[in-house]
């Protein structure tokens, strides 16, 4: 047995979901942070437990304390404080892949749906390319930023895989004026500040206390095309500039031709309305948006007042009918109470088009089990996380529905993080 103290010296063979990378030591699995496939590193255990719990272990993980030798692909890190001569320790999370090309990136995230689709959504299924949404260097495209303050009242970014506040000095995947407003930013109150910056450029700086209080929330104003949509500066919305736009013309185009006017369609987790606006402009005349929000849901409907759509807050799996799963809030939604308006869908309804917008946990077998049932003309799902919407599609699929055409979209450089758009009809 390795001594949890020891180093080890490991050869990366591939990439994992979550933005680590992966090695073998005595037969076991170690998932190493910092890393590159083809590299070899000496890495650190990362957790210290007695030798008898490390062994009762499947896997491990380890951080890179040295390369020993570099792949083709390895760069300075694009955040000069997340760079592997650094201790751990010190490093900020938020650019897992910052240290490998930009461009090698998009291949191993490929590789990461590649291997998801083979084993979650029954195989037979090509990744497709993880496209850029310009020819930058994928720095200063974060309109939202979000740091910490420890008791101490050290303000900064958690560490990788980590609750540890890490002083930092700069941050260089956000927008520059919301890089600058940070840098202002001095000693805090214990909690959390989000900085934002929405369409009109003006950073607001929400000071979110660990205890006491928080103010009543602030509303912005996002624009897609020539549309406005009202929501909270602390609410759900897509955080590279470009990115809302970029889905928005995925879904239009994967749904092109498809929205029947006579019939009715369904936004899924429709947050503030982007989708639905998107299917009105297709030529839906009966949308119905569904989100357990209320805020957004009420932003949703002064959102698209001109447009018919109705704005249900509920849980979509409540409103489909479907068993209820157990369910954590993610990607910034919070829990609300089931609302006053309709909150089940009749079935009987005729479905056109249905739009999936999950958060990052997917929508799971009991929505995908009613989403089918309701035999709609088209759906397009739009995910966020590469092994639930595998998970998901194996489950469309086996109700014969299959994903005619997907397209990959590369919202958030030096992260592991992507997202895909899919097409299923029957």
């Amino acid at each position: 047995m390795t001594s949890s103290a020891e180093l080890l010296d490991l050869d990366i063979t591939g990439i994992a979901h979550g933005g680590t990378f992966v090695a073998r030591h005595e037969g076991r699995v170690v998932f190493v942070s910092d890393a590159v496939p083809g590299e070899r590193v000496r890495a650190r255990l990362s957790e210290t437990p007695s030798d008898a719990a490390m062994d009762t272990r499947r896997f491990w993980r380890a951080e890179t304390v040295e390369v020993l030798e570099a792949s083709p692909h390895r760069r300075p890190h694009i955040w000069p404080e997340a760079d592997v001569t650094r201790e751990p320790s010190a490093r900020p999370g938020g650019a897992d892949l910052g240290h490998i090309d930009l461009g090698h990136q998009r291949v191993l995230k490929r590789q990461v749906l590649a291997e998801a689709l083979d084993r979650f959504a029954g195989g037979g299924l090509d990744a497709p390319e993880i496209a850029a949404l310009d020819d930058s260097d994928g720095t200063g495209w974060r309109t939202r930023v979000t740091l910490h303050v420890d008791a101490d009242g050290v303000v900064g970014p958690f560490g990788a895989r980590s609750h540890r506040v890490v002083p930092v000095s700069s941050h260089p995947l956000a927008r520059p004026a919301v890089a600058a407003a940070a840098a202002k930013i001095g000693v805090g109150r214990p909690g959390s500040i989000e900085l934002v910056e929405p369409a009109d450029g003006d950073v607001r700086v929400l000071a979110l206390p660990e205890k006491g209080r928080r103010a009543e929330p602030e509303e912005i104003v996002e624009r897609v095309r020539e549309r406005s949509f009202t929501v909270d500066a602390s609410g759900f919305w897509q955080v590279h500039h470009g990115a809302a736009e970029a889905l928005d013309a995925a879904v239009s185009e994967l749904l092109a031709g498809r929205v029947d006017p006579d019939l009715t369609h369904l936004d899924l987790y429709g947050g503030v309305g982007l989708f639905s606006a998107s299917l009105a402009d297709l030529g839906g005349t009966d949308i119905i948006t569904v989100e357990s929000d209320r805020r957004a849901t009420e932003h949703a409907a002064r959102n698209l007042a001109p447009l018919d759509v109705t704005a249900v807050t509920a849980r979509v799996d409540r409103f489909l009918g479907a068993p209820v799963r157990e369910s954590r809030p993610v990607r910034g939604r919070r829990r609300s109470p089931r609302p006053a308006a309709q909150a089940v869908l009749d079935t009987s309804t005729p479905i056109g088009a249905v739009v999936l917008d999950p958060p990052r946990s997917g929508a799971g077998r009991g929505v995908v089990d009613a989403v089918a049932a309701l035999s709609p003309e088209a759906i397009v799902y739009v995910a966020c996380d590469p092994v639930a919407l595998a998970r998901d599609l194996g489950t469309f699929r086996a109700h014969g529905w299959e994903p005619t055409e997907l397209r990959g979209f590369d919202l958030f450089p030096h992260t592991h993080h992507f997202e895909v758009v899919a097409l299923l009809t029957r």
